[in-house]
């Protein structure tokens, strides 16, 4: 594929070009805007710091800034689900070898106004008391559009950054292009922040794109990491939590920074199909398909991208590995892809690739599906029920016994089965007497005490 020449400065180095350098933030406001006369980080800290000798590491909190760009804030509410590790349990300090977490979320909380902003301008001078991690959920807009036309698209919060010290709207963005260069990670939550997602969908007004778009190639933390990216809409809460575990014990020094692929997904979540672990699998191995939602068997036919999409929906399940799209009857749309939404439309219709590998497999499957149903009616029979001749179970008085044909095949793939096993080889039997399954003769029976009615 040819490769176009994009523009020498990323879109963060042009909106930075266009805003310029900042150097006033608020007065100190006192207890405006803190209900609780406290931020939430004094709130938490009497319960949650850690000492030399709980945290292993030199590190004893990390901030982590989280903001909103063109987002559903659904990924917020999807991360308020995970269990592994739970937010709270990061908050707290909980887990042994991390440092505690310092959220900042406008959502949840105490503060809110220039209180809320306070430790955002700390770290954009270098005087936050600690080193920070950057979260996005939503995609970012190209304000340099909105800017262009004395307006904004995605604002979070003023500052005394307009002419003279006016205040003005800042945008998420912005946020975000002022604290990269300092920050010790960088992390996109969600497609819309990881990929672009539906903002970024074809006819959007907004230039919408991602997080790695915006800061481009080149850009590492100060830790020497990359954008990461842990996509889904809405993402897996856990898979999140587990990165972001996963590096701060990096950043804590406690072990190497995990496998990430080529994208900046973590590999041991978004290495695999969503179908190689989907529980309807089988079903497309063995050529049946779904007619219409609803049914039992695999949903290629009626729109689902599975055999194609990076996920871990079908293994790891939506929340406390308990639901999940496929698992809970939903096609997958590739939610999880860069190409999400546009090289996936129109949702749930069969997709044309699709065509050649269902012929084959419904090929393949009318031959093995009848020698897999063979060989379970076969497995479903005790030893002694064939010797005898009858099955003793008041579920199925009627069933009919397997003909000689069937004996004869099944007494043929035993021979198969055996006859590399070395436990049959002949040798001295010693105390063992003589059992009807294994001479196949069920008259022994009739041998044994109380056996005989006429006594």
């Amino acid at each position: 594929m040819a490769t176009t020449k994009t523009a020498a400065k990323t879109p963060a180095e042009r909106l930075l070009d266009v805003l310029g350098p900042v150097d006033r933030f608020h007065e100190d406001v006192g207890d405006f805007g803190s209900p609780a006369r406290m931020s939430m980080e004094e709130y938490l800290e009497p319960f949650a710091y850690a000492d030399e000798k709980s945290r292993f590491g030199p590190i004893e909190k990390v901030h982590l800034f989280w903001y909103a760009g063109m987002s559903c804030d659904g990924c917020t509410v999807a991360v308020t689900g995970a269990q592994a590790p739970t937010l709270e349990g990061l908050m707290m300090g909980a887990h042994p070898g991390l440092p505690r977490v310092v959220l900042h979320h406008p959502v949840v909380n105490l503060e809110s106004g220039p209180a809320f902003e306070r430790a955002a301008e700390q770290a954009i001078k270098g005087e936050l008391d600690g080193p920070f991690v950057v979260v996005l959920e939503g995609s970012i807009a190209d304000e340099t559009i909105a800017h262009a036309q004395g307006g904004y698209w995605a604002g979070q919060g003023e500052e005394p950054w307009g002419p003279d010290g006016a205040h003005r709207t800042v945008t998420a963005e912005e946020w975000i292009a002022r604290l990269a260069p300092n920050s010790a990670a960088m992390i996109a939550i969600g497609t819309c922040a990881t990929w672009g997602g539906i903002p970024a969908a074809a006819g959007n007004p907004t230039g919408a794109m991602s997080l790695m778009d915006f800061l481009g190639q080149d850009y590492r933390s100060t830790f020497g990491v990359p954008v990461v990216n842990v996509p889904g809409c809405p993402p897996i809460g856990d898979n999140f939590m587990e990165a972001v575990a996963a590096i701060v014990y990096f950043l804590q020094g406690f072990g190497p920074l995990p496998e990430f692929d080529e994208l900046g997904r973590p590999a041991w979540q978004f290495g695999e199909t969503v179908h190689r672990h989907c529980v309807r699998g089988a079903y497309y191995e063995e050529g049946v398909y779904a007619k219409e939602f609803g049914d039992k068997e695999c949903l290629v036919e009626i729109g689902c991208w599975g055999p194609v999409v990076n996920c871990n929906i079908t293994s790891r399940g939506a929340i406390g590995h308990v639901g999940g799209c496929m698992n809970s009857g939903g096609a997958c749309i590739g939610c999880t892809m860069p190409g999400f939404p546009d090289k996936f439309t129109p949702f749930y219709t069969t997709a044309p690739g699709s065509k050649v590998s269902t012929t084959m497999s419904r090929m393949v499957g009318s031959f093995i599906r009848p020698l897999r149903a063979y060989s379970n009616a076969n497995l479903n029979r005790e030893v002694r029920w064939d010797v005898e001749g009858h099955v003793p179970s008041g579920w199925a008085r009627e069933e009919s016994e397997p003909g000689p044909v069937r004996d004869l095949g099944h007494k043929f793939y035993d021979v198969l089965r055996r006859s590399n096993d070395r436990s049959k080889n002949k040798g001295e039997t010693w105390g063992k007497g003589s059992e009807l399954t294994l001479a196949q003769n069920p008259e022994l029976e009739q041998q044994l005490p109380g056996a005989d009615d006429s006594r």
